[in-house]
């Protein structure tokens, strides 16, 4: 019966865990393909994430404002961080931070 309580507890941890997770590595993509496209101003990047996040519907917790655009050795570097709080059962919440940077 412990057994049986224990692996629903963390299915249902793994359930509401995994959505965004699937976000986190999305806007990971979505950063990684402004950096190859050869966008090079501020704004430019800003613009192309906004319309990325358009098409990417999973995208949800940061937006184009939110990165943090620098230039490294004539490269475009783009980094991001946001904090993601899952209910898991009230009152008790899971806050996850989330830290990336283009490749």
């Amino acid at each position: 019966m412990f057994w049986t309580i224990l692996i629903a507890c963390l299915g249902l941890i793994a359930l509401k865990v995994l959505p965004t997770l699937n976000e986190y590595f999305t806007i990971q993509r979505a950063v990684n393909k402004l950096v190859q496209s050869g966008a090079s101003t501020v704004p430019e990047i800003r613009t192309a994430f906004e319309r990325q996040k358009d098409i990417e519907y999973s995208i949800t917790s940061i937006s184009g404002k939110d990165l943090e655009i620098t230039k490294e050795n004539d490269r475009v570097v783009i980094r991001f961080g946001y904090d993601k709080e899952i209910e898991l059962v009230e009152p008790v919440y899971l806050v996850i931070k989330y830290r990336g940077q283009s490749q």
